[in-house]
């Protein structure tokens, strides 16, 4: 695979960065003795870092600017590696990796053979805990805390959490879990205000659910009250204060009956709780510390996670008062922050420049030749097809867990509002069952989510869903391999693990005319669960979507290319079908003429067309974009108990299947990764002329070893 080759340095005018170059790549020993003027000076260099890397190679920009301050003083104060550092999410680690001896590739950001954009084990023995999803962070600190513990290690285990992500219950069953351990974390509140993707659209102005409106009560902009809750927060954690709490306990166990015992052990609670709540104005605090503290935290905060100060001092309090045992519960320490700090761009963008493209920040010329748009996004296409369907059927509404944007629901949402749109924040588990009610209710739901972050849905999946046959209209956006992200975010597993649940309805769209018609054919099923898939892509552009688009009958495909010699027939489903067509025309060059058909749904399986197919070819191949375990084995399953591969009285049928092979694709482009798992034309090719060689078809010699067609080849280069 060609490498990338990364530039001197990208878009933005250069600048002197003499304390990062001072780190070179050999971590962040040399942050030691850094002063806290230095520190943020280094903090500068790096956000100027991050933003010339992502102007090369694009990808997640404002998160990571939101955390400079924040990582910076960790690594200033933590002993990583071997104190772990658990980012959530890990889409905010761009500056954790400039001063994690990773600079000098920083350029490679998502680039094939590069960085990836998340945080990853094999990638960096500093990178504790690899991510990508959501509210993992937590229970992983509290596993290396107490894998330290069992083992008699010193270190600390540290998680690093967003205001989006703590929605999700998996963080808070790891606090009820920490609590009731007195595991001796420490978990970073990173509250920046930004929940969903985007936060605010349309009629949406704030962020989703109860626990962001108590979060939402101070912003670093509201300057005195958060001033003043610094100052307090450093006196909450000092050392004096902790000795004089553990005396007065001490104290009161050994003087006082036990019932007075206890409530004077808590005065300090009821104190800490009071200064927080009652006096200052725009402090944030409220009542949010009693939330986390019953689940036995120390609540620190809220504090300006831009004050490299307050940050610098807070940690290393923290830090020293675990280690000497003046804190013996989990801390959490809770910092506002404003995603896309630092760059003025970000913080007028809606998004906060959540993501972006190469040369964000490069204007285009006055006199630039205007381009004509691209195809629309299939995300649209799905969207434009689900507001058509929902304006003639009230009962149609849209879920999405915080990914509005991803999703295409924001666009249903401009249409009807959050009446019928509802936004359950990064909590699939809830999304799921919460879809089963309103089935159960009498509506229709869809509930549109990543085919990657369904699998975090997967038991209410099968039991509140699929086991009392609930009409909920699954729609798996991303399904297949989705470039830069990489493996964290690829659909490669739903049709395994949904084709095996019973009663349930799967189809997979070839294009956006199909996908128009099998959005609308969703709308009509209403007595059992039904599945959409289709891949991260531009529609192609040269097909005309339905105005009135069709009802698709459940188990029935169609024939896209008739063959003419009997010998091969291809079956896809989903978005290989132009891959496969383009093989068929690349084998006539072989005098073979190949029968192209489209299940378009893996269950109900067309049982007629897949043994027409069978009978009437000697090799049948199946193309999917997933892994084994999905359409290939609903196909081969239904040819072995109908005796079409048992050879006999009649022909031997030779079978093979391209699928995803047993291993993790790597992050690159889409023509890439799909050349990697070869599921592009040229490898159809070369799998057809090896089946067809095993079955005794004699093809001609055909135009050159290198099967691969004109096109992919243009695309392969290109890319």
């Amino acid at each position: 695979r060609p490498r990338w080759a990364p530039p001197k340095r990208g878009y933005f005018p250069p600048k002197p960065t003499p304390l990062l170059d001072s780190l070179g790549n050999e971590g962040t020993r040399g942050m030691k003795g850094m002063s806290v003027e230095q520190l943020k000076d280094l903090a500068e260099e790096v956000r100027w870092q991050v933003l010339d890397a992502v102007s090369v190679t694009g990808g997640h920009l404002g998160a990571g600017l939101g955390v400079v301050e924040l990582t910076v003083a960790l690594h200033a104060v933590y002993d990583a590696p071997r104190d772990e550092i658990c980012w959530d999410v890990a889409h905010q680690c761009q500056p954790h990796k400039v001063l994690t001896g990773r600079r000098d590739r920083i350029y490679t950001l998502r680039q094939g053979g590069g960085l990836s954009g998340f945080a990853t084990r094999k990638e960096s023995e500093y990178d504790a805990f690899g991510a990508g999803h959501s509210t993992t962070s937590i229970s992983a600190a509290v596993g290396f805390e107490e894998a330290r513990k069992a083992q008699g290690k010193k270190g600390h285990s540290v998680a690093v959490i967003g205001d989006g992500a703590i929605t999700g219950g998996m963080a808070w069953e790891a606090m009820h879990h920490a609590g009731s351990m007195g595991s001796k974390i420490v978990v970073v509140l990173n509250d920046n205000g930004q929940v969903s993707l985007p936060t605010s659209y349309n009629q949406v102005q704030k962020p989703v659910g109860a626990l962001s409106e108590i979060l939402a009560s101070a912003s670093v902009e509201q300057g005195r009250g958060l001033q003043i809750q610094d100052n307090f927060a450093k006196t909450d954690t000092s050392e004096s204060f902790q000795k004089g709490s553990q005396f007065l306990k001490a104290a009161s166990k050994t003087f006082l009956p036990e019932q007075l015992s206890s409530a004077a052990a808590k005065r300090d609670e009821y104190a800490r709780d009071f200064v927080k709540t009652v006096p200052f104005r725009g402090s944030g605090a409220s009542s949010k510390g009693e939330l986390f503290e019953q689940l036995g935290f120390y609540y620190v905060g809220p504090i300006d996670g831009h004050n490299m100060e307050t940050l610098f001092e807070m940690l290393q309090k923290i830090k020293r008062e675990h280690e000497e045992g003046l804190i013996n519960k989990p801390v959490l320490l809770h910092i506002k922050t404003k995603k896309g700090n630092g760059y003025e761009p970000a913080q007028r963008a809606s998004d906060k420049l959540h993501a972006v493209k190469p040369k964000f920040n490069v204007p285009k010329p006055a006199d630039a030749p205007k381009v004509a748009p691209p195809p629309a996004p299939l995300t649209k296409v799905f969207a434009d097809a689900l507001v058509k369907e929902a304006e003639t059927d009230e009962k149609i509404c849209a879920i999405t867990a915080a990914m509005p944007g991803g999703t295409g629901i924001g666009i249903f949402e401009k249409r009807f509002g959050p009446e019928r749109t509802f936004d359950c924040g990064i909590a699939e588990q809830h999304a799921v069952t919460f879809a089963a009610g309103l089935a159960a209710g009498g509506l229709k739901p869809f509930c549109a989510i990543y085919s990657t972050f369904l699998q975090r849905g997967y038991d209410q999946l099968v039991h509140d869903v699929a086991l009392q046959q609930l009409p909920v209209r699954f729609i798996l956006d991303r399904a297949g391999l989705v470039g830069d992200d990489g493996p964290t975010h690829g659909g490669t597993f739903d049709l395994s693990f949904m084709a095996c649940i019973p009663d349930m309805l799967i189809c997979a769209s070839a294009d956006e005319a199909e996908l128009v018609h099998m959005v609308h054919t969703l709308a009509k099923i209403d007595d059992m669960p039904t599945a959409l898939r289709y891949p991260r892509a531009s529609a192609y552009g040269d097909l005309e979507l339905p105005a009135e688009p069709r009802f698709l009958e459940p188990g029935k495909g169609r024939i896209s290319r008739e063959g003419r010699d009997n010998t091969l027939a291809i079956l896809s489903v989903g978005g290989r079908l132009r891959e496969c067509l383009a093989a068929a025309a690349e084998l006539e060059k072989y005098g073979v003429s190949a029968t192209v058909a489209d299940a378009r749904w893996v269950k109900p399986l067309d049982e007629k067309l897949v043994s027409l197919l069978a009978t009437e070819h000697k090799v049948l191949l199946t193309v999917e974009e997933n892994a084994i375990g999905g359409f290939s084995a609903q196909v081969h399953q239904f040819l072995l108990e109908g005796g079409h591969l048992d050879g006999i009285n009649r022909t031997p049928l030779v079978m093979r299947s391209l699928m995803f092979p047993d291993r993790w694709i790597d992050h690159n482009q889409p023509v890439l990764q799909y050349d990697d798992a070869g599921l592009n034309a040229s490898q159809i090719v070369a799998k057809a002329l090896a089946a067809l060689e095993r079955a005794g078809v004699k093809v001609s010699e055909g135009p050159a070893k290198d099967v691969a067609s004109t096109s992919h080849k243009k695309q392969v280069a290109k890319a």
